[in-house]
């Protein structure tokens, strides 16, 4: 599993509600064009191929960058911050 952080600039209000709608499904929204997902390699691939879809790579942008777990452990939060961050819940299994 990695971590990633997924940032966009989409004009167009219905683009950009469907991927921030994709998204969601893959991680969580850290600011309103911004979020964090902990995934493996499928689901990286699914993510990569969702998006594709749904933007219009003429008008849109989209950036994924890869955090590694030693990056994420020393970023700095300003402000109102979550009470966990993405990837760091405590996940049970029943």
């Amino acid at each position: 599993m990695s971590r990633y952080v997924v940032c966009y600039d989409v004009p167009d209000d219905k683009r950009r509600t469907r991927l921030a709608k994709c998204l969601d499904g893959y991680g969580d929204r850290v600011q309103y064009s911004v979020f964090e997902a902990v995934l493996d390699g499928l689901l990286f691939d699914n993510l990569l191929k969702d998006v594709n879809s749904l933007i219009d790579p003429a008008e849109d942008t989209v950036f994924i960058y890869p955090l590694c777990a030693a990056c994420a452990k020393k970023r700095a939060s300003l402000g109102r911050t979550p009470e966990v961050f993405p990837g760091d819940e405590e996940v049970f299994i029943v």
